[in-house]
């Protein structure tokens, strides 16, 4: 069976698919390799998988940006909703918020207030353009109607150090890039973008116990396999997949990648991959957001 990753090796999506892809070669008794097929921030990978034969012998790690990408580009190799099945939407990371701790606001509400008393004064750190960091960042901005400027970064890492070095007062990232930052107290987070709290920030609210449901994302990765895959052997991915992400010692290594389980059914995910594609569109065109 190959497992495809749209993406280069080592990056949490390929090293997700690696771990599961061992499990589900001890689960199934045959060999299950990952493949990266990389380029166009996914959408290769994702595209030759769209034209796989549909015998359960070719499955997709869809990162998140399965539904920012139908509005980030012009043309897509592949329809996201038609061209595949849904089996499970397995992981899913929040987005945090952190400040500098020279930054005066202690809450949201108190950051939020602070950049409204000073318009255009204070901008945010992301990953990159069109990441979901970035997309968090707008979403806040634009639902609350703040002056707040944009700095993109080639990645995580470096958006949250230009907030410990003070360049950039706020940064928008995943989990993994601020954690050690929010250990050693040379950044304060303020707020999650997720449903509910994070395991790794257990004390850390959720924007919507913060008082602002209507910011809410996360980045995920699920499995889609082709359209056309049958009913039974969707089922049975999706039985494995559930059995696999629900082991102790596998919960325990996606909590240091920064993913939550959620393990979700084939029906919940269709639904979320719908909503999103929605909920991201809107977001992208009010920010004029380009893909890079």
């Amino acid at each position: 069976m190959r497992a495809v990753v749209a993406f280069a090796p080592g990056g949490t999506t390929d090293t997700f698919a690696r771990l599961m892809a061992q499990k589900l070669t001890e689960q199934f008794g045959k060999q299950v390799y990952v493949e990266n097929i990389a380029g166009a921030t996914g959408n290769i990978g994702t595209g030759q998988v769209a034209k796989a034969p549909p015998d359960g012998y070719t499955i997709l790690f869809a990162f998140s940006s399965h539904v920012v990408n139908p509005t980030l580009f012009a043309r897509l190799p592949y329809d996201p909703i038609n061209d595949f099945k849904p089996v499970t939407l397995a992981v899913a990371s929040t987005t945090v918020i952190t400040v500098n701790p020279a930054v005066p606001a202690k809450t949201i509400e108190e950051l939020v207030e602070l950049i409204k008393a000073n318009p255009g004064k204070y901008s945010f750190s992301s990953a990159g353009a069109g990441t979901q960091a970035h997309l968090a960042g707008e979403q806040f901005r634009l639902s609350l109607g703040l002056d707040l400027v944009h700095v993109p970064f080639g990645g995580g890492g470096p958006a949250v150090a230009a907030v410990v070095a003070g360049h950039t007062p706020i940064s928008f990232s995943s989990p993994q890039a601020a954690m050690q930052h929010v250990k050693e107290g040379t950044v304060r987070a303020l707020a999650v973008t997720s449903k509910t709290r994070s395991q790794i920030f257990p004390d850390v609210p959720t924007m919507t116990e913060a008082g602002h449901p209507e910011i809410e994302g996360d980045s995920w990765v699920g499995i889609l396999v082709p359209a056309g895959t049958p009913a039974e052997i969707v089922a049975t991915l999706h039985r494995e997949s559930a059995k696999i992400l629900a082991q102790p010692d596998v919960k325990e290594r996606l909590a240091t990648l920064g993913y939550d389980v959620v393990a979700s059914t084939p029906e919940e995910f269709a639904i979320r991959i719908k909503t999103e594609i929605d909920m991201w569109a809107k977001v992208i065109r009010a920010a004029n957001i380009k893909a890079e």
